[in-house]
C-alpha cells in the first residue's frame, strides 16, 4: 500500500511540475500578448498612375504607362570594432609590521593559590 502512495504522490508531483512548465513557456500566449519582431517592417504602397485623358487631348503625346518611385535609402554601416583590452595588474601592498602579540602564560596552581591568598589578605585589611 506504500508503494501505491509513493507512486500517486510522485505521478502528482510531475503533473504539476509539467504544468507549471507549460504555463511558464507559453506566459505571453495566455495572456493574450503579442511579441514584437526586432526587424523593423516597411510598407510600401503601390504608384498609381492619376493621368486622365480627356477627348481634347486624345492626340497629345502623353506618357501613360506606369510611374515608379525610386526611393534612395543610403546604406547603414556597422559601427567600427573596438577592441577592449583587460589586464589584471597586481598591486603590491607593502606589509604592514604586525602587532607584537603578547600571550600570557597559564598560571600554575601554586601561581593561583598564592594570588587568592594575596588578593583576600587585601580584602581582609
Amino acid at each position: 500500500m506504500s508503494s501505491l502512495k509513493k507512486g500517486a504522490i510522485g505521478l502528482a508531483g510531475t503533473m504539476v511540475a509539467a504544468v507549471g512548465t507549460y504555463v511558464t513557456t507559453q506566459f505571453n500566449t495566455l495572456l493574450g500578448i503579442e511579441e514584437e519582431s526586432d526587424a523593423p517592417t516597411e510598407m510600401v504602397a503601390p504608384v498609381e498612375n492619376n493621368n486622365f485623358n480627356s477627348n481634347e487631348n486624345n492626340n497629345s503625346n502623353t506618357n501613360t504607362q506606369n510611374q515608379s518611385v525610386i526611393i534612395n535609402i543610403p546604406q547603414q554601416q556597422a559601427p567600427a570594432p573596438t577592441k577592449t583590452i583587460i589586464r589584471e595588474t597586481v598591486k603590491e601592498v607593502p606589509a604592514a609590521t604586525p602587532a607584537p602579540v603578547v600571550e600570557e602564560k597559564e598560571e600554575t596552581p601554586m601561581e593561583r593559590m598564592a594570588r587568592l591568598k594575596r588578593e583576600r589578605a587585601e580584602r581582609n585589611k
